[in-house]
């Protein structure tokens, strides 16, 4: 295997004295609404760098809605019920401040889609999964439903208030539209945006069996064959069926400690070849030679991020002698950056492309690379909370002898101070074609 293993980092972000007040203007607290619900916000810090973002939790760990600056205006549909809601601000100092604004939605006159499948800005394989309900304010109830694949082109429909179907698309990029119509004339819809690859999903790869952890020390940072979870160089665990903090009900938390500054702990699965977790071990090596493009789709959540030296999720393929490896880290204490892996220079180069993880709340990460017909390295882009940024960056291959197959690595490094701390990954999916 080559030197590198992709390592990633993920802080402990404690809140400092620096976030100093967030002013929600609407709702009122205490307020009984309508849904949508129309949040007006706005935030202050004594950070000299001023505030990085502010989001909407509507409830614990449940992040739904996030924006860059100090304001927020936005309309954000919610199912009838009471809501402990939080507008929170993050500065660009490490600290944080939140107003608490409960509300109770009021479903008698509320029209809505709620659509739990697919996941928005989401990279899916065909056919794409949708699971869906509404209600309506018409006294006569919800006549039907259906799924826009484009503006006017209705790919779906089916009477009554719910949605459970699997839509056959061609691979691109779809803004999709779940809709409802009543029986009084009136509607309501829901826009869900999706890449559809072509490819096969390997899904909830958190929960799946498979998984290697590995201490990598400094200077080196090759595998530490002596070192164990327990320490006392690093301490390291992976915990698997966590519910909370959790999107699907299980999510992984993984931990590091130890005594070594700037240790490192990389988690490696297997998934296609040689020690293959998912049962394909391509003995006839006839599928993995085949296998070029590549999504690495995961989310992932820390309390304390802003202490985390870097995180780092990588890719890899092998076979005839050639190492792939798409190495991708965001610095964070180290700058706040994302940088790659120069395979044949064994080495990382920065991107200029900002990387900036939210704490407390649920970051999510879509990955796109290529192996190139003539065999070279391309990244594609890298997209984080929404925003895309396209590399494309081509790089030679590196030398994998003896290795074969197709793997998935997940790394967290240590400080400065080899401070302790968890983060938690859910609804880790990886897309081969």
């Amino acid at each position: 295997m080559s030197k590198v293993y992709v390592c990633v980092l993920v802080a402990t972000l404690a809140t400092s004295a620096f976030g100093t007040g967030v002013t929600v203007t609407a709702p009122s607290s205490g307020a009984t609404v309508q849904s949508p619900v129309h949040y007006v916000a706005s935030a202050t810090t004594s950070c000299s760098k001023g505030v990085s973002s502010i989001g909407i939790y509507t409830a614990p760990f449940q992040l739904a809605y996030v924006v860059n600056g100090a304001s927020l205006d936005t309309n954000l549909t919610l199912s009838p019920g009471s809501y402990s809601t939080v507008v929170q601000e993050w500065d660009n100092c490490g600290g944080s401040s939140s107003t608490t604004v409960p509300i109770t939605v009021n479903g008698s006159n509320q029209s809505g889609v709620y659509v739990t499948s697919p996941a928005n800005n989401s990279s899916v394989s065909s056919p794409v999964h949708y699971v869906a309900t509404s209600t309506s304010s018409c006294s006569k109830g919800v006549a039907s439903m259906g799924i826009y694949s484009a503006p006017g082109v209705l790919a779906y429909s089916v009477n009554g208030a719910k949605i459970d179907t699997n839509l056959t698309l061609n691979s691109g990029t779809y803004n999709t539209v779940v809709q409802e119509w009543d029986n009084c004339g009136g509607g309501a819809s829901t826009p869900i945006t999706i890449t559809v690859t072509s490819g096969k999903t390997f899904s909830s790869l958190q929960s799946s069996v498979g998984w290697t952890g590995y201490a990598l020390l400094p200077p080196g940072y090759g595998i530490c064959n002596t070192c164990k979870p327990t320490g006392p160089e690093a301490i390291w665990k992976m915990t698997q069926g966590i519910t909370s903090p959790s999107m699907s009900g299980s999510s992984s938390k993984h931990d590091i400690g130890g005594q070594t500054k700037y240790a490192d702990i990389l988690w490696n699965n297997h998934l296609i070849g040689d020690f293959s977790s998912q049962g394909m071990p391509d003995t006839s090596r006839t599928l993995v030679p085949t296998l070029h493009n590549f999504t690495y789709d995961v989310y992932f959540y820390g309390t304390n991020l802003e202490t985390s030296q870097a995180v780092e999720f990588d890719l890899n393929q092998f076979f005839n002698g050639m190492g792939f490896i798409w190495g991708h880290e965001c610095r964070i204490a180290g700058g706040h950056e994302w940088d790659t892996w120069d395979n044949v220079g064994q080495k990382w180069v920065p991107t200029g492309v900002s990387c900036k993880p939210v704490s407390n709340s649920w970051n999510h990460l879509v990955i796109k690379v290529q192996r190139t017909t003539d065999n070279q390295v391309l990244i594609q882009s890298i997209t984080l909370n929404g925003v895309t940024n396209n590399l494309n960056i081509y790089r030679p291959h590196g030398t994998a002898v003896g290795w074969y197959g197709v793997t998935v690595n997940w790394q967290i490094d240590g400080n400065k101070n080899q401070d302790p701390y968890s983060v938690y990954l859910d609804n880790f999916n990886f897309i081969y074609q």
